[in-house]
Parts: C-alpha cells; structure tokens; sequence
C-alpha cells in the first residue's frame, strides 16, 4: 500500500503534537477533532486518476495519439507506439507528463493534456444501520454527510427512527447516528462522533473521505463485516460466542482466490479518537487448537484478500450494491 493512501497512527499522533517524555511524564490524550482533522485529506489535494476512469488524452498536433481510454484493472492504458503506460494514482498532469515522456524518443516537442470523462473509480463504500448500504460512486471529492444521507436513515428495533417517534415515513426527518467509523486501507480506522460534531457546529461533521474508504454505521445489534474473497461477504451478527472460525464458515469459506493460506485481516474498531489497529492471522493458524490472541467487537473488518493483493480497498471493487450488507429487514430480526 502506498504511503500517501493512509496516515498511520504514529502519523496521527505526531500531527496533534503528542509526545512521551523518558522520564515517565504522563502521555497526553489525542484531541479527538485534531485526530480528525489530521485523517482528513486537503481541500486543494489533487484528484488522482484510479483503475476504472475513462479519460481523454489529447496529444496536440497528434490526432492519431488523441482518444478516451479507460484505465484497466492493472492501472495502464495502451497507446500507439509506445504501449502500456502506468498512470493510476496519477493526478493528471503527472499522468500527462508520464505520457509525454513515453512518447518523446519517437515524437518532439510533444504537449499533452487528459481530462477525465467518467469518475468510474472514486468510490465509497458504506455499510451498516442504513437503509441505502452499498458501493457509492462520487464525480467530486466525497464527504461524510453526503454518505450518510445517501445511505437513507438509521433504523432501531420497532421501526422507529432514533430519536423519533410516531412519525410517518413522508414526513419523518432523516437522522444521523451518534457516531460512525470510516477504514482507510488496511492500516487505519477511525471513529466520529457525528452527532456531537453537529450539535457543535463543526465542519468536521462533513469532512472529506478519500477514494476506496469504507464507512460503517453500527446499529443496537453488534455485526462485523466479513469481506473480501469469501463466499458470501457481508455482514454477520456478532455475539459473546462468536469466533473468527466461525464467522468465516458463516460467510462462506475463502474463495480459491484467497489462495491455500491466506492472510486474515482484522481491522479493529478504534477508540477515544484514535485510529484501530490491524491484525494480520494466517489461515492455518485457525485450524490448529492453539489460543489466538483475538478480540473481535462490533464495526470490525475481516478482510480475506485475494491472493496476490493486498487491502481492503482493493475489495470494493468486487463489491456491488448486491451485496449481502445490512439491510433493514436484518436490523429488525
């Protein structure tokens, strides 16, 4: 995974200033909201072209160079001459300069430009307490309320909106969950406190999410998300007596892609504002009786990736809005 695509935890801490003295001097908690503010990506970052985008490249005075492509699953397009060129995770002009380079041994003096016709990549994944769970698809820069709102209201057990009573659904405001969690790659996670943020008025309330990250809503009832190259991914209801084995018989088993032993990811729920940890688990080790040092809680991810990859942003794009995440049929069972 790319540096620039996730902040670690060290990283957050470091960007709100908390230290460890050597002489035993009490560590400071993170601020939440700075935490947050740190997890934010720029205002002004620069869109970076993703696997699945349709661009336009127009080589000037070059007409038979000029022409859409869509970025293959292996981030190249191919052109004349010159053949494959890598530019996902390219911002344009970086896509256009690699392109400019690639064609330089044969044409002089070229000038390239690309505009971006389809934001097919720029995806969102939500899942949990809504109505709407799914892949989202977003032509600007995606922002937390606007996945929530999405996603349609958060139900409880009765039918009723939290918070809410007697109101019919033509009439009854949409609500928003006290908190939420958003996994960036398979390194961080985060928790946000929705609610209060509104209540203050903070703009952290719709702060802006990076392609490929996955916002989880939880509900009274306590599920994790079983994803990735399983048989049936989606979201399994989690009790007292739930273990990791289990959880991945209930979803299906790997897939022969996972491989013969893949790496089980867990992405734990984090917590105070700080980010969750990951926890990696070869698949063998589940066959065998030893204890495994494993907790699992609700909002946690289990990735199972495919062989040869590594994410679980890769998972999303073998996720569709078909997909057995919650809905509120299961919220009410």
């Amino acid at each position: 995974m790319r540096l620039g695509n996730r902040i670690s935890l060290v990283g957050l801490l470091l960007a709100v200033g908390v230290c460890q003295a050597q002489d035993a001097t009490p560590q400071l908690q993170p601020n939440p909201d700075m935490v947050l503010k740190a997890f934010e990506p720029a205002a002004d970052q620069a869109y970076e072209l993703g696997r699945g985008d349709v661009i336009s490249v127009e080589v000037i005075g070059r007409p038979e160079l000029t022409g859409k492509h869509t970025i293959g699953p292996d981030g190249n397009i191919t052109l004349p001459i010159v053949g494959s060129i890598k530019i996902a995770d390219q911002t344009r002009e970086k896509a256009a300069e690699l392109i400019r380079d690639a064609l330089s041994p044969y044409y002089a003096g070229t000038t390239v430009s690309i505009g971006v016709d389809q934001y097919t990549s720029n995806k969102i994944l939500l899942l949990g307490a809504v109505e709407h769970p799914g892949v989202m698809l977003f032509e600007g820069p995606p922002t937390l309320l606007e996945v929530i709102s999405r996603g349609g209201a958060q139900l409880q057990a009765g039918g009723t909106a939290s918070g809410l009573v007697d109101a019919s659904p033509s009439t009854r405001p949409v609500p928003v969950p006290e908190e939420c969690m958003i996994y960036r790659g398979s390194q961080t996670m985060i928790t946000v406190q929705l609610q209060r943020l509104l209540d203050e008025g903070s703009s952290l309330a719709n702060m802006r999410l990076k392609r490929d990250d996955v916002v989880y809503v939880p509900g009274q009832t306590k599920y994790v998300s079983v994803l990735g190259m399983v048989g049936h991914p989606g979201n399994l209801r989690l009790d007292a007596r739930s273990t990791l084995p289990q959880l991945l018989t209930e979803a299906g088993g790997p897939t022969e892609l996972a491989g013969k032993n893949p790496k089980i990811q867990i992405i734990h729920r984090g917590s105070a504002g700080a980010p969750g940890r990951t926890q990696v688990i070869a698949y063998k080790d589940l066959l065998t009786p030893r204890m495994l040092d494993l907790t699992l809680q609700s909002g946690d991810i289990i990735f199972v990736p495919e062989s040869g990859f590594n994410g679980v942003g890769y998972a999303i794009s073998k996720i569709t809005p078909l997909v057995q995440v919650f809905t509120v049929s299961s919220l009410l069972k």
